[in-house]
């Protein structure tokens, strides 16, 4: 451990991988666990998207990649920006990685210099804060509330700016909170955002396309915040395609080329027959994806309703993604079952053990008070893991 560097001995463990990993050794101890903690559809690519990846393997493509892409698959990105979102991207504004994460690693390498600091509104995805850490930025935590569904407000934004502030990142649809940004709240952050125009943006839009509200907006979508918004997306969550690790960026030119520098000397270009089936996946119209949204919604439904029968969680209805963030600070300083609950990441260890069921800690997403549910499981799953959890707490 003396020989490590100080940058790996600080770095936080994915509480998400974590709790995955602690489920998985239960599992292999005989534990019946349900799995309720990793944010990955249950369902399987679908067909014609796999077709794209064997007839990619059929025409020998095994070579390196561009490492920003192929062309092919950046005009698929182009044009899915201009269809879904109103965005008019050209080719070196595009860049595709291996995976959304690597995606906003890069950003924070070419972006943020010692001392900077980064607004995250709370919840955030577990991997931001010490992504900007990585990239000796700080992280700087605005706090939300449930009862504003978990989104920050203009007033807020205003308060946590510094001349030391940089860039805010947020994700819409949210993970953890399934919270979802309308045009007039990011209207309204993006009038605060002009009074301070050396501050940019980052908007996670992995969960785009699972959001049960309807309309979505880009922040980029303003043309006084083009210039200053990097847009994140990826075929993981909406095509079930979590394990073919491909995500993309479209950003000002400026930006997009250092990202394909730094990519350069890290990973270079992402993996050949994966591009190849998502430039399939987003040239097919969105519609062919809405089995599954249709499903995460009545799933939604469920798990609310079957958590509104436990007291001591307080939930919100979330707007997209798929997942609830229930508060559940009422059980803490109680003991149950000789076990004290001193704050969430006791509660969901407690889950874990006594009801079987895995969940993830808030405080990994800057929230101490809540706890993450997905309800990317079966609708029988969901049932059975909320009876445990109920029979656990009575």
């Amino acid at each position: 451990m003396n020989q490590l560097s100080d940058r790996i001995n600080n770095l936080s463990t994915s509480a998400t991988l974590a709790m995955a990993a602690k489920a998985r050794e239960l599992r292999a101890e005989g534990k019946d666990i349900i799995g309720l903690s990793l944010g990955e559809p249950d369902f399987n690519t679908p067909d014609f998207i796999k077709d794209a990846a064997i007839e990619a393997i059929n025409q020998n493509y095994n070579s390196y990649t561009p490492v920003d892409g192929y062309v092919e698959l950046k005009q698929a990105i182009i044009q899915k920006f201009k269809r879904d979102n109103n965005l008019h991207y050209t080719l070196p504004q595009i860049v595709v990685s291996t995976g959304a994460k690597q995606s906003l690693a890069n950003i924070a390498a070419v972006m943020l210099n010692a001392g900077d600091e980064v607004i995250l509104p709370c919840p955030y995805w577990v991997s931001y804060s010490d992504i900007v850490k990585l990239s000796d930025g700080v992280p700087v935590e605005v706090e939300t509330s449930i009862e504003n569904d978990f989104k920050m407000t203009a007033a807020q934004l205003e308060g946590a700016i510094t001349p030391k502030t940089k860039m805010i990142w947020y994700s819409s649809p949210c993970n953890p909170s399934g919270s979802v940004y309308s045009e007039k709240e990011l209207r309204a952050l993006a009038d605060v955002l002009q009074k301070h125009p050396n501050i940019y943006v980052i908007s996670d839009e992995i969960y785009e396309h699972i959001n049960f509200k309807g309309d979505h907006c880009s922040i980029a979508q303003f043309e006084d915040m083009y210039d200053r918004t990097v847009t994140v997306n990826g075929v993981s969550k909406a095509f079930a395609m979590t394990g073919w690790r491909i995500g993309y960026i479209g950003a000002p030119d400026w930006i997009a080329r250092a990202c394909n520098k730094m990519q350069g000397q890290i990973t270079s270009g992402a993996n050949c027959i994966a591009q190849r089936a998502v430039i399939t996946a987003l040239e097919a119209d969105p519609s062919s994806i809405t089995y599954m949204v249709d499903e995460f919604k009545e799933r939604r439904k469920l798990i609310l309703n079957l958590l509104s029968e436990i007291e001591g969680f307080k939930t919100n209805e979330p707007e997209g993604a798929f997942y609830v963030f229930p508060n559940v600070s009422a059980y803490f300083g109680k003991t149950i079952k000789g076990k004290t609950i001193h704050n969430a990441s006791d509660f969901s260890l407690f889950l874990l053990e006594e009801a079987l069921v895995a969940t993830v800690t808030g405080e990994a997403f800057g929230n101490p008070d809540c706890i993450r549910i997905s309800y990317a499981a079966s609708q029988d799953d969901i049932k059975e893991a909320v009876r445990r959890i109920k029979g656990a707490l009575s």
